[in-house]
């Protein structure tokens, strides 16, 4: 109370005196705060009960006003006296030994004020940045302490600072020592920080001795201007004794370089109070980005961080339920990167393991922002952790389990990050972890080279439609990931010497044949006994599209010779009989409605794929190793046998099959594109492509219509139900046989509308 009373007093007393000059105003505080520690006895008492807390406000309001009357950059008498009488190392250690109780909590708020508004560059000074860094090491060593917002306040504006100007870093890399000593803690400076220091010169007029930087002790004497010899012997003796119980880290080892930025940041981000640990998380990626090599490479060599992201997925993977719903893994929302309170109760739509799955997805999420925005070199060592720690040492085991539940958990799981990683390198060393890093054509023999790749792929004909479909999923998104290796790794290396084709050499009564657009010795299909039911309904609508197709690009020149669009096209809209068809009868489902879709996603996959520099044109058939046997590689061949059972198989798994397809026949390689989408390609003997595939199945099709009685109706009526026209009544017979029908024909709409966009695309002038 009384305490109160005389800071009452002595307010008033200020008010009325009249005003000092700036500096003798600013060393009357500062000598108020020392007489403190040589008078007082009591030194239990708190903080807030004495008037150190006015004074250090008043200290900075001072050195505020002086640097704003001054012209920018000019260092004031102020500045200068707390920069050389060493102020801050001072603050520092009566910070540590927290006396009176709460000045750590002050110390804190002092630095952070004076390094947010202060303008001029405060760091590069040593008797600043040193004491930031002692003060740094006291950040977060212990957890929900009552100074940790303080602390947390205090190491962001020290990150951002270091944002401004991040070659600054370098003062907070502290390199080589050995176990420290009992009589203080060293601060060595990094050897680039110490062949910068002359282009670092204060405006003190001090020069700094290679002896000043080499260390200095934990506690530095504080001059103080006038004061008598025998209160400078007694503030001395104050502080000497302050500091004997306040250096628990005398007999640590440390690595061979530290970031105690980064250890601290590290160390709050543990905090229980969400708002903390998230601030640590921000903390972070300011560091993690800065340029300066030295820094990367400390951080990811000498400090816990790769550790930190790595357990914490871990943890946070195993913390999951044994099942969750894929629906609920693909709908949650990530929250502050899990690190906010979630409250069960006032969730509405919540359900068992919510509150575990937002903490992974939100974990998972700021690892991959994270890696995102580092440096390049930091960003590949994260990554690499990630993949080998995370991917490898936790996910695989439960993608590679036998366990129909947990496959399809895993799985979803699995989809889930697959969708939302941005970032490059992380995304490389996830296709790596999924697909492996294999290049060369595949072999039925070594199909299971890469496991998991392996199991996966198989997993999109698994017994469980579930699992087929979500496996599918997932590989369906991964194909939309801006990462040439996966298209390579899953069919390219496959095509890349088109052997799947049988070489004609041309004869002179061929070349009026290629002329007209034909490839020597195909087949036309209208001419088929098949597709002699070409009907005015199925060939190529008006040019009205022409006008909204994609430019053409230098990449995708015309070829002389290619297959003319419209027996392309039409050979896909043939392939269905039309006594199979049923999108004739119903408005609004024709050809036509797909050339939009194939617009815009041939569009996206082009902007995706032009760095890629593939060719415009195949590889000449000359130089191609024909006589290599052909196989489609791994992955195609589950897709074409699943797309053999269509007619066999639930609705929901054909369209997971054929939007796949549709996403493989949309990438701009010449290969792909012949492949897939052109009809009169002459197969080697034994090959199969996907216009032959679905050839069979009509075959198969065509045979079984007439054993079911009243066909055309019924399959009508599926088509209505499956649009909503219609309301759901007694099951039909053949129900899966009349979906699959329906998929099938949309489906070779789908790759018509596909071929028009494309060939105009390339041959656009």
């Amino acid at each position: 109370m009384f305490s109160k009373f005389t800071s009452i007093l002595q307010h008033a007393v200020e008010a009325l005196a009249p005003s000092l000059p700036l500096q003798e105003d600013f060393v009357y505080h500062w000598k108020a705060i020392t007489h403190y520690y040589i008078e007082t006895s009591d030194d239990k008492a708190p903080v807030t009960d004495t008037n150190i807390p006015s004074h250090l406000e008043q200290m900075l309001d001072i050195l505020v006003q002086e640097e704003n009357e001054r012209e920018s950059g000019e260092t004031g008498p102020c500045m200068e006296y707390l920069l050389h009488h060493k102020i801050l190392e001072t603050l520092y250690t009566l910070g540590k030994a927290d006396c009176p109780p709460g000045m750590k909590q002050q110390v804190l708020v002092f630095y952070t004020k004076l390094l947010g508004r202060i303008r001029q560059p405060l760091l590069p000074h040593i008797n600043v940045h040193r004491p930031v860094q002692k003060l740094i090491r006291l950040c977060g060593e212990v957890l929900a302490t009552p100074t940790e917002n303080e602390e947390i306040q205090f190491l962001c504006i020290v990150c951002a600072k270091l944002k401004q100007d991040p070659y600054l870093v370098n003062f907070f890399l502290e390199n080589k020592m050995k176990s420290l000593g009992s009589k203080g803690v060293p601060n060595v400076i990094s050897e680039d920080t110490l062949k910068g220091q002359d282009s670092l010169s204060t405006d003190t007029g001090q020069s700094r001795q290679p002896e000043e930087l080499s260390g200095a002790t934990g506690m530095e004497q504080t001059e103080v201007e006038d004061e008598p010899p025998h209160q400078m012997d007694h503030l001395s003796t104050s502080l000497d004794n302050l500091s004997v119980t306040s250096l628990p880290e005398a007999s640590v080892v440390r690595p061979n370089q530290d970031y105690n930025l980064v250890n601290s940041l590290l160390n709050l981000t543990r905090s229980p109070d969400g708002r903390i640990a998230v601030k640590a998380c921000e903390g972070l990626m300011l560091l993690v980005s800065l340029p300066e090599p030295a820094a990367a490479k400390c951080l990811t060599q000498s400090t816990c961080l790769c550790e930190l992201l790595t357990d914490r997925l871990a943890s946070l993977y195993k913390a999951l339920p044994q099942s969750v719903d894929p629906l609920d893994i693909e709908t949650v929302e990530a929250i502050n990167w899990g690190l906010d309170s979630y409250s069960h109760k006032e969730d509405a739509s919540a359900f068992p393991g919510k509150r575990a799955l937002i903490s992974f997805i939100s974990w998972s999420d700021y690892c991959d922002q994270l890696i995102k925005e580092a440096q390049k070199t930091a960003a590949v060592a994260l990554a690499k952790a990630v993949h080998e720690r995370f991917f490898i040492g936790v996910m695989e085991p439960q993608l590679m389990q036998t366990s129909e539940m947990g496959i399809l958990t895993s799985t979803a799981l699995l989809h889930r990050i697959v969708r939302q990683v941005t970032s490059d390198v992380l995304l490389q060393e996830m296709v790596f972890f999924i697909l492996g890093e294999q290049r060369e054509p595949e072999t039925l023999a070594e199909i299971s080279r890469h496991p998991l790749r392996h199991r996966l792929i198989e997993h999109c004909d698994h017994i469980s439609d579930e699992i087929s479909i979500m496996t599918l999923r997932m590989f369906e998104h991964l194909l939309q990931k801006p990462n040439e290796h996966i298209l390579y790794n899953l069919v390219l290396r496959n095509l890349e010497e088109r052997n799947y084709t049988e070489y004609k050499p041309l004869c002179p009564e061929d070349k009026d044949v290629v002329e007209n657009g034909l490839i020597a010795g195909a087949v036309d299909l209208e001419e088929d006994p098949l597709f002699t039911d070409i009907s005015p309904e199925n060939t190529l609508p008006n040019q009205e599209w022409l006008s909204s197709s994609p430019p053409a690009t230098p990449d995708h020149p015309k070829n002389d010779g290619k297959t003319e669009v419209h027996k392309i096209v039409n050979s896909f809209l043939c392939l269905v009989p039309d006594d199979a068809k049923s999108s004739y009868h119903v408005e609004g489902t024709g050809y036509d409605t797909y050339l939009r879709d194939a617009h815009r996603q041939f569009r996206d996959y082009c902007a995706i794929c032009l760095r890629w520099e593939w060719p415009g044109s195949p590889k000449a058939l000359e130089k191609c190793n024909l006589e290599a046997a052909f196989f489609e590689g791994h992955f195609l061949k589950v897709l074409f046998d699943r797309m053999g059972r269509i007619l066999d198989q639930p609705y929901d798994v054909n369209l997971q099959v054929t939007s796949v397809l549709s996403r493989l026949s949309l990438f701009p390689h010449p290969h792909i594109h012949e492949y897939l989408l052109d009809p009169y390609v002459n197969l080697a003997p034994g090959c199969r492509s996907l216009f032959s595939v679905i050839v069979r199945v009509v075959g198969d099709l065509m045979l079984r219509i007439q054993r079911i009685q009243d066909f055309t109706p019924k399959l009508l009526l599926v088509r209505k139900r499956l649009l909503g026209l219609e309301p759901e009544g007694p099951i039909i017979d053949h129900i899966t046989l009349l979906e699959g029908v329906i998929v099938l024909e949309e489906f070779c709409k789908e790759l018509a509308a596909i071929a028009f966009v494309k060939y105009h695309a390339s041959s656009t002038p």
